[in-house]
């Protein structure tokens, strides 16, 4: 086990994917000003990735702003399922642009249907007060040895027919310590995973910011069921994302492996709240994220 202190990065070997799946799904058509379309999903899921919309819409808000401006913060909201299999159309509004904040809301839509709106803000970098918690536990580095996410996914979701189509999705995950415990067990521990866009994003800014949106709604609601000893891939479960919050604090590689906490805050209402943090391989706190879900049980079954 080595411990996640804040020391010199110790990077593994640049990738050698050949794939630029991430940045071709990142490639909005520009039709008219603060009007674009983003390419289909690369997965064949039922509906439109989440991290997704967080990603396009986010690319939608960077072209409209001054390039001296970085996304500091979005808060975003889930209204419709979306279409896989087709484009989405993206409107992008001008809510503030002042000398060192801009604002932008962008609504993603399809066939005239909005599925999705963010409110996003950017802000110049400026020099200031630091500080931020070192990460706490003890961690293994990333390696093969540690269980893939989509292996723990498929063998919790029995219903499968063949490999899930989350594996289509440009994203490594490995999963530290998964829930392995027989169901019915309450878990209550942060949920511990190494995460990245598995596509070399050559240092560009905005890519590696709207990489992070797109990783971030990868795994974290799936965990607000574990306190109860339940798993979300439960067919007694009808679940969705309601809303997604994210503060980016500083530059972030995307590309390289970065260490994923989650939690569960709360459920209550037929909802649960789960937090993320993501810390680089140095230890440094570079991103935090809030979600919400809807829990709807068929305790019948």
């Amino acid at each position: 086990m080595a411990s996640l202190g804040r020391q010199p990065v110790v990077r593994l070997a640049k990738l050698t994917v050949v794939t630029e799946v991430f940045k071709n799904l990142m490639q909005l058509e520009s039709v008219s000003d603060n009007y674009y379309v983003a390419p289909a999903s690369p997965e064949k899921g039922e509906r439109t990735f989440g991290g997704q919309l967080l990603a396009h819409t986010l690319r939608a808000a960077q072209i409209s702003v001054d390039s001296g401006k970085s996304v500091h913060s979005s808060h975003s909201y889930f209204l419709q399922p979306g279409r896989v299999d087709a484009p989405t159309d993206l409107f992008v509004e001008t809510v503030r642009d002042g000398r060192s904040f801009s604002v932008r809301q962008v609504t993603a839509c399809q066939s005239g249907v909005e599925l999705f709106r963010s409110l996003i803000s950017f802000q110049i970098r400026e020099k200031g007060l630091d500080w931020a918690p070192d990460f706490p536990r003890e961690v293994p580095e990333p390696n093969k040895q540690i269980r893939s996410y989509y292996e723990f996914w498929e063998a919790e979701s029995p219903q499968l027919q063949g490999p899930w189509h989350g594996r289509d999705r440009p994203i490594d995950i490995l999963y530290i310590n998964p829930p392995d415990q027989p169901q019915g067990l309450p878990i209550t521990e942060p949920q511990l995973m190494w995460i990245r866009v598995n596509e070399g994003l050559q240092g560009d800014r905005g890519l590696n910011e709207a990489a992070l949106a797109y990783i971030a709604d990868a795994t974290l609601i799936d965990h607000v069921l574990l306190p109860h000893g339940f798993r979300w891939q439960d067919g007694r479960l009808t679940g969705a994302s309601l809303d997604h919050s994210m503060w980016i604090h500083c530059d972030v590689d995307a590309d390289d492996w970065l260490l994923y906490e989650q939690s569960v805050e709360t459920t209550r209402g037929s909802r649960g709240l789960a937090r993320g943090r993501f810390f680089d391989r140095r230890g440094l706190l570079v991103a935090t994220c809030m979600q919400e879900g809807l829990i709807r049980w068929d305790f019948r079954q």
